[in-house]
């Protein structure tokens, strides 16, 4: 009982002792380490953590080298993202590009699947920024932080119904009907259409084959708005972090 009293005096000490060096590093490595979490940045959290976990957890690990190894990650971490600054391929060897994902209102899939994120993920990150047709969007681009950044098309951007002094009955959103070759019947029926109504808008757009579509979304207004597996047509800006 006497052995358990003393290690726990002895964690609650460490941790009384470890925080306020944990927070004193955090606030010197700076805003950036703990708000945009890029790949470095990240890692250097995770190193954090388990070396401050591992010194809370088990007594027998010697105190004083645990606050010499996160002095040590914080002026690491400092000294590399001045390297970042200074030096710009350095800073791409250790992180992300930034990945175009939807452009001219059209997914991406090669590029998608290059950064291992689904239609799924693009969709809920447009709905979080108001964005529920596709179609609205410019160029959607995955940053090295794994935010979504999107350019809305320049006739799609806010404008209130007031200023234009005009009232809108049907909100601006569509639902998935297709996605990577799969039908979505419900949504058919949702709309009171079925599969021969959509083969037609198919064929008025030269789709032949359901399998080559991507993602295909619908409207109120019955609108089709497609993504083809491969749009080789579409130009892509370049874009460097």
């Amino acid at each position: 009982m006497l052995e358990f009293l003393n290690d726990s005096a002895l964690v609650l000490g460490r941790i009384i002792t470890i925080l306020p060096l944990l927070l004193f590093i955090t606030l010197y490595m700076g805003k950036r380490a703990i708000g945009e979490l890029p790949v470095f940045d990240f890692l250097i959290i995770v190193i954090l953590g388990a070396i401050v976990g591992a010194d809370i957890a088990d007594p027998e690990i010697k105190h004083l080298p645990t606050a010499v190894a996160i002095i040590s990650v914080g002026i690491i971490q400092r000294l590399v993202a001045s390297l970042k600054i200074s030096n710009r391929k350095i800073g791409r060897l250790i992180t992300f590009e930034p990945t175009i994902v939807v452009q001219n209102g059209k997914f991406l899939d090669k590029s998608l699947k290059k950064i291992h994120y689904s239609i799924d993920n693009i969709l809920q990150m447009l709905r979080e920024k108001d964005i529920f047709d596709i179609s609205e969007v410019e160029t959607a681009i995955i940053e090295s932080s794994g935010n979504l950044s999107v350019l809305k098309k320049p006739k799609k951007n806010t404008v209130t119904l007031e200023d234009m002094k005009i009232s809108k009955k049907i909100s601006s959103i569509t639902f998935p009907v297709i996605i990577e070759g799969e039908v979505y019947a419900d949504v058919l029926k949702y709309f009171n259409l079925d599969e021969k109504w959509l083969n037609e808008q198919l064929a008025y757009q030269e789709v032949t084959d359901i399998k080559s579509i991507f993602f295909a979304s619908l409207n109120h207004n019955h609108d089709l708005h497609i993504s083809l597996r491969d749009e080789t047509q579409i130009l892509t800006p370049v874009i460097k972090h």
